[in-house]
């Protein structure tokens, strides 16, 4: 993944950065959204099935 970017601020029209391939949306319906201590990381839905299917795909057989 590429480097994290913040967002500044949440709500209508907010534009979003994705942390994944760099696109941009103006609202984060669908996006995937983390919080943590150094900042608020976005994946767009794109990127966002493609990071839970390469968790999913790490997890052992047994658990499914």
């Amino acid at each position: 993944m590429g480097d994290w970017r913040a967002v500044t601020e949440w709500g209508d029209g907010a534009m979003v950065v994705c942390s994944g391939c760099g696109a941009t949306g103006e609202t984060t319906l669908g996006w995937t959204v983390d919080v943590g201590e150094r900042a608020e990381r976005c994946l767009c839905p794109r990127c966002g099935r493609d990071n839970l299917r390469s968790i999913e795909s790490r997890l052992d057989p047994e658990w499914w």
